[in-house]
This record gives structure tokens, sequence and C-alpha cells, in this order.
């Protein structure tokens, strides 16, 4: 007589996946240091301080290495794929960590929404001009989101091996351009105007510096992977930091040779008078570089996006994963795949999602840049933002309430508090500037932006449901898991 064994299903991720390099691709193609480039800051230039960004990128670098020091500080003392959720968790309590929880979950999936409106604009405008097709974006962007499905589902390695690809693309061509502006001297010679107080203060500071976090949005993902990560202790930190500098050396340096290629003074009155500030770019490469180059950028242009795309997919899958684990949200979505041992259903859950949230805006004859783009990004960027903030008081309570640590007083308190006000002031600006930002109507803006209470009332009635039925499992939301 045979006796069935049922078999439990795993919660447990694949285990030492990921070295130092292949975080630090995850990270930088979240930020998508290319569309940042081409797409994001001419934007950003023209709307905020004009050739002062530069010195905008280098005071943002400034206050999120002053974040990193104690987000990574508490990151050797909790290792959880819940990242800011279980950050918050562990020093402002279960029910704050419930709000943080789905505040997340908000943001990294409207990013990844967005970004397949912009994903599939700019694909279907390539094959247009390139081949003659004329395909809806839709069709692009469906098309993505099916292989991203297919990746997000299989071992994290292969989502690795691919991004370290495409990002390595990315900055190859935006530093040959920056080469290229640099030799020629750009159009009335190379100076440091950009670096000067009287230009850094030009225009309206206030939304470059908006401009500036949500280009580097991603970088604060090196935490969700700590359970999948090689020596996570040592690992995580170092991602975090070498990241930070990485993107943001990348981003002073080529915006500064932007700047030098147009002119410093005449930078602002030539994206004005483009009629796609986001094609200004590709007019710097013809001009300084040659057609191959535009066109490998064109390209890569797209990569940049898919690379996001992916990236993005899996941030989210981990936190369904971690919220599913921990009761907040349906226990299957804590199970991971019993051969990739990855968050196959929180993956399958993201997929699901992005599907229907597309194609409400595809029946809605909506645009995919002014509205699905333009909307949900800058949607998820307020929520990242709302989120570091949170993460930067939780770094002050945590330490406060540890009893012994090795961790400087500069390191935990005073970096975390100058930061955390820093991003408080950050996120009042978005706030307030968020019809700005996304091009809608104030009544449409705002309401978009009440979708951050919404989801945070909602995380936390989530984790009193889960105290009033499971105390000793509430009492452990964001514990490590190593």
């Amino acid at each position: 007589m045979s006796v069935a064994l049922e078999t439990k299903p795993s919660t447990e991720l694949r285990r030492e996946a990921l070295g130092l390099g292949f975080i630090v691709f995850f990270v930088i193609s979240a930020a998508g240091p290319l569309v940042a480039i081409a797409g994001g800051f001419p934007i950003g230039i023209m709307l905020g301080n004009g050739a002062g960004t530069p010195s905008l990128v280098i005071a943002t670098v400034a206050i999120l290495l002053m974040f990193a020091a104690g987000y990574t500080a508490m990151s050797r003392h909790i290792t959880n794929a819940g990242g800011f959720y279980a950050f918050t968790a562990r020093g402002l309590g279960g029910t704050v960590g419930g709000a943080a929880a789905l505040l997340a979950l908000l943001g990294y999936n409207t990013m990844q929404f967005g970004l397949y409106g912009m994903f599939g604009a700019v694909c279907a405008g390539f094959l247009r001009v390139h081949s003659g097709i004329e395909a809806p974006w839709w069709a692009c962007s469906f098309a993505a989101m099916a292989s991203i499905a297919v990746l997000g589902y299989r071992q994290i390695e292969l989502s690795a091996k691919l991004l370290s690809l495409l990002v390595f693309g990315e900055y190859i061509v935006v530093l040959i351009l920056d080469v290229a502006i640099l030799k020629a001297g750009g159009a009335h010679g190379i100076d440091a105007a950009s670096f000067t107080p009287h230009v850094f203060l030009s225009g309206t500071p206030a939304i470059g510096f908006l401009f500036c976090f949500a280009s580097f949005i991603g970088f604060e993902a090196t935490t969700i992977y700590s359970e999948e990560t090689k020596d996570p202790k040592r690992t995580v930190p170092l991602a975090t930091y070498i990241s930070v500098l990485l993107i943001g050396a990348f981003y002073a340096v080529s915006l500064w040779c932007i700047v030098i290629g147009a002119g410093s003074e005449q930078i602002v009155k030539t994206l004005s008078g483009l009629s796609d500030p986001t094609t200004f770019m590709y007019t710097l490469s013809d001009h300084y570089a040659n057609g191959a180059l535009t066109a490998a950028m064109s390209v890569l242009f797209i990569t940049s996006v898919y690379a996001a795309l992916l990236a993005f997919h899996n941030s989210a899958s981990r936190y369904f994963f971690a919220s599913g684990r921990e009761g907040l949200l349906p226990a299957p979505l804590g199970h991971t795949h019993p051969l990739h041992d990855s968050p196959h259903i929180g993956s399958m859950w993201q997929t699901a999602f992005a599907a229907m949230v597309v194609l409400v805006f595809v029946l809605a004859h909506a645009d995919p840049v002014l509205t699905l783009f333009s909307w949900l990004t800058n949607v998820a960027t307020l929520c990242i933002i709302a989120l570091m903030a949170l993460s930067s008081v939780a770094v002050l309570v945590f330490f406060k309430k540890l009893k012994s640590r090795e961790e400087s007083t500069l390191r935990v308190f005073i970096f975390p508090l100058i930061s955390g006000i820093a991003l408080v002031v950050v996120l009042a600006l978005a706030v307030v500037n968020f019809p700005l930002l996304t091009g809608a109507g104030p009544l449409l803006s705002y309401s978009l932006t009440a979708l951050l209470p919404v989801f945070a009332v909602a995380g936390r009635w989530a984790a009193l449901r889960l105290r009033s039925r499971d105390r000793s499992a509430y009492k452990k939301l964001g514990s490590s898991r190593l």
C-alpha cells in the first residue's frame, strides 16, 4: 500500500543566483539611462533650470547618497524581497508596513504599465520609418509583454544576462556622442557654465529636481534582490552605492556634453523650438557624429525601454511575492516555482494587471505617450519618493530601538534625517506641480495623486486584518528571510 505525500509549495527564492554585477545591471536597467538622457532630460532642461541641469544631477546624487547611507545600513540587518515594505514594517510597525507594501505595488506596477505606452509608441514609429510596416502601438506593447512574461516566470539569471547586454549598449552609444561633442569643442567651446551658481539657480530648479529624481527611480531595488544575492550584507550596500555613483556620473557628464553641444545660452531656446524635444539627442548625433550612431541610438532607445520594463516587472513580482508570503495578500502569491525558484505567480499577476490596464487605454483610444506613459510613470515617481521618505524615518526609528550597533550616528541618524527632509520637500513639489508633469488638467492630475492615500489605506487595512487573524504573522512582517 502506497501513501501519496502532498508536497508543500516552496516560499523561497533562488539563493545566491545574483552577483554584484548583475544586481547593478538590474538597477541601471530600471533607471533606463538612455530613456532618461534622450527622453526625460530634454523636457527637464526646457522646463527646469536649463543649462544648470548637470548641477542639479550632482545635488540629487548627494541627497541619494545620504539616503543610501541609512538604507544600506538597515539592509545589513534585514534581508527580505519586500525592500521598502520590509524596512518600513521593521522600523515603523506592521500597519505602516502594510501601507508601504501597497504603495510599492502601486509604484512599481504603474511604472511598468506606463513604460508599455512608451515602448509601443517608439517601436511602432521605428517599424514605420525603417521598414514601412504600419503596426499599431499596442501590438508592439503586447508582444513585449508576452516575452517579459516568459522571462519573469523563469530563473532570474536569464533576465540578468539579457539586461547586462542591453545596458552596456546604452552606455556605449551615449559616451561615443559625448566624446564627439567634446572633440568638436561643442557649439561655442567647452565651458563650465553649467556648474556656476548663477546658472544653477536660473529658471525653475524645483521642476528640474523632479526630473532628476524621476531619472534615478530604480536604484533602490538592490534590496529587493537581497534574498537571491551572494553575500547580501556586502553585495547590497556595494551595489547601491555603485549604482547611484555610476548613474549619476553618466547623467552629469552626458548632460554637460549636451549643454556644450547646443550652447549653454541657446539650449532652452533650441529645445523650446522643437515640436518634440525627445528628438534632440538624435539631432545632436547627426550633427556631431554620423547617421550610423543615430540609428544605433534609436534602436537602443527601444531596448532601453524594454530593459526597464523587464526590471520593473521583476521588482513588482517580488513585491507581490513578499506580500503574499507574509499574509498581506493571498498566500499563493508567496509561492515560488518548483524548478526556477522564481515568484512565478506574482509574475503572472503582474502580467495580467499590465494587460488589463494597457487594454483599457487601447479601448479608450488614448495616446500611449501623453496619457499612458505620462500619467502612470509620474504616479510611480510619487510612490517611490514617498517610500524613500518613509524608509528614511524607518531607519531613524529602527536604529534608535536597536540596543547595540556598529553603525555611526552620522550614517543612521544625521544622513537619514537630512535625506528624509529633502525627500518630503521633493514630494511636496511633485504633488503641487503634478499637472505640469502629467500634462493633464488639475482635476485629473490630483485624482491620480489621490491613488497614493487610497492604496496606503488599503495596505493598512490588510495589515490590521492580518493582525486580527494571525498576530504572530503580523509581528513578523518584514523580518529577514535568511
